[in-house]
């Protein structure tokens, strides 16, 4: 049986972030100082600080670092059993470091849980999520979610999202909530 996708990573997040919260919104701590909010890929965001509940007030950075665009062949063989009435979809793969700067040990899904890959056509899509089974992707291993960082500690991960075949990334986007914009690392394709 072919793992099973979950339908909301799947339909994107054009109109709004997902609102959970992960991060303050309007904290200084939360964006830039200088108020960027455009970075090149390797290039760390501003410390991010978490309101879960587990690690609250603790502060990491995200640095997507690569994104490359996958194949039909790819989406063929991940093992996912894809909805025939959806546009087809191909694969985008971010790699990212992840850092826990401060504060109590974090989860590794708690540090990119925010992350969203913006196309040129201007749909935003969150991680693909993946339910009863595994999706497997070349070169791209599913990451150890529940691992906690403690402060100081990094971790080199790699997302997999999926994008409307057809279409290219154009940028790497972390929400900051709803009253700010997101921070964007562009794509050059």
């Amino acid at each position: 049986m072919g793992a099973l996708a979950l339908a909301v990573a799947l339909a994107g997040c054009n109109d709004s972030d997902s609102g959970k919260g992960r991060r303050s919104s309007g904290s200084a701590d939360s964006s830039s100082s200088d108020g960027k909010t455009t970075y090149r890929l390797g290039e760390a965001s501003p410390p991010q600080e978490s309101t879960m509940k587990e690690s609250k007030d603790s502060k990491f950075t995200v640095t997507p670092t690569k994104v490359q665009t996958g194949t039909k062949a790819d989406m063929d063989n991940s093992g996912l059993d894809m909805d025939k009435d959806k546009a087809p979809r191909i694969p985008v793969y971010v790699w990212s470091t992840l850092t826990h700067k401060s504060g109590k040990a974090m989860e590794v899904g708690d540090m990119d849980n925010d992350l969203v890959v913006k196309t040129d056509k201007g749909e935003r899509t969150k991680a693909l999520i993946v339910f009863m089974g595994d999706a497997k992707w070349p070169n791209c291993p599913e990451p150890d979610t529940l691992k906690k960082l403690s402060a100081g500690q990094s971790e080199k991960i790699c997302t997999a999202f999926l994008i409307p075949e057809g279409q290219k990334a154009a940028a790497v986007q972390l929400s900051q909530g709803f009253s700010s914009e997101p921070l964007e690392w562009p794509v050059k394709n």
